[in-house]
């Protein structure tokens, strides 16, 4: 098998998949018409890379059978255009939680005690302690949580050390309100972290922004979450509350962020940018970046070596994967429900040419297989064919297989 890293990637990863038996093009500055050309040169079977767009044309350049994000999101990615390319799209959700969780509290320990200004000033010979030694600090104060994936409850282990309060809400739990320790451990997934803290469920994003002391951003970019942190969910922080972006620049109204700022003193981190340069280094601007109160970093959330090591033996994991079982785990673009109506179960000898013949009259029939499955019995002397059809079958077909084959046993149409 041939896999085409296009991006960065650590080199226990570049082993693993040597290791793997696959052959490895390592071309990490690709991007554009060159790794259109690429992936027709190399006729990778799999694509891997991290920032780097993938299109439509390079969807069509070579035999691509799989994409592989090394990371957590895949808006980088034509997963629509993959799709109808029977293209399979795979992710390394949560790998790098922890090192973007990480990166939040670091932002809001620098909020609260002005760690970028402290060091701006003692770089420029100024020695300022009346001034800085104004800070709130963190412990009893409430964090507020966008989401509740696997960054969000790396936060909440987090708040729990420096005696933080938690509200959240996310779309899974959209519009319940539940009093701090009524929530089962079992349903964020925090196990003891929630005999150690209070944490709540609020019925709205607007809602967490009111009780909010800080608001942290944990949320994955979709339609219904685009621009979801607005002016009017920005005017329920309470004046001088600490904002934290670490998920996507497109989740925030940035006008409405920046009227906050400079209206109701709103302190801000942010980790992304709604125009960032296409590669690793380049010019920058961005009018909020230039606001006094506001802290920024370079997009560098998930880019610890710790973070990028796990999420190259997740790469590695899903390719060998892939590679030996034709499976792939954690692909985000297979359909939830397929149109498929109704079921025809096959009972039948485990024989050359039974299923041909029932997919012949199939087709006969005008009927689309959307799914099926063979199931072998013990001694491989008979199989059950689970055949699931995109509409009903005809009176006749079920009689017209049976004779047209002695191997057949049995045959059942379950409605879906």
């Amino acid at each position: 098998m041939k896999v085409l890293v296009a991006d960065k990637f650590e080199q226990s990863g570049l082993d693993g998949l040597r290791a793997a038996g696959c052959e490895v093009f390592f071309e990490p500055e690709l991007s554009g018409d060159g790794l259109v050309q690429a992936i027709a040169a190399s006729q990778a079977d799999v694509l891997i890379v991290r920032s780097t767009q993938v299109t439509a044309p390079m969807l069509d350049a070579g035999r691509l059978a799989l994409i592989v994000r090394a990371g957590a999101g895949y808006n980088t990615i034509d997963v629509a255009g993959a799709s109808r390319r029977g293209i399979y799209v795979s992710n390394c959700p949560g790998r790098n939680a922890i090192a973007v969780a990480e990166l939040a509290f670091g932002l809001i320990l620098a909020l609260d005690r002005r760690i970028p200004d402290n060091v701006a000033d003692l770089r420029a010979g100024q020695w300022n302690k009346k001034e800085y030694s104004k800070a709130q600090g963190l412990c009893g104060r409430t964090l507020g949580l966008l989401g509740s994936g696997n960054i969000a409850r790396e936060m909440v282990r987090r708040a729990a050390a420096f005696g933080l309060d938690v509200v959240l809400w996310s779309r899974r739990f959209d519009g319940q309100e539940r009093p701090m320790n009524e929530i089962e451990a079992g349903e964020l997934g925090l196990g003891a972290a929630l005999r150690t803290i209070r944490i709540a469920l609020a019925p709205t994003p607007g809602d967490v922004a009111a009780a909010a002391d800080i608001l942290s951003l944990h949320l994955a970019l979709a339609p219904d979450t685009r621009n979801l942190v607005d002016a009017e969910l920005l005017a329920r922080l309470k004046p001088g509350a600490f904002f934290v972006n670490t998920a996507r620049a497109e989740l925030v109204d940035a006008a409405a962020l920046a009227t906050a700022v400079r209206d109701r003193g709103l302190r801000v981190a942010l980790d992304v940018f709604a125009a960032e340069p296409p590669g690793a280094t380049g010019a920058f601007s961005d009018p909020l970046a230039g606001l006094p109160g506001v802290y920024g970093t370079h997009h560098i959330g998930a880019s610890t070596d710790q973070a990028q090591e796990a999420i190259a033996q997740e790469t590695v994991r899903i390719v060998r994967s892939y590679k030996e079982t034709g499976k792939v785990p954690n692909v985000v673009n297979l359909a939830r429900r397929t149109p498929a109506t109704h079921r025809l179960v096959v009972r039948h000898r485990d024989r050359p040419g039974v299923l041909a013949h029932v997919f012949a009259l199939l087709r006969e029939a005008d009927l689309n297989v959307q799914e099926t499955e063979n199931i072998v019995f013990e001694g491989a002397e008979a199989a059950v064919a689970r055949i699931n059809l995109d509409g009903v079958p005809p009176p006749d077909l079920c009689g017209r297989i049976a004779a047209g084959s002695h191997d057949v046993l049995d045959l059942q149409v379950i409605a879906l």
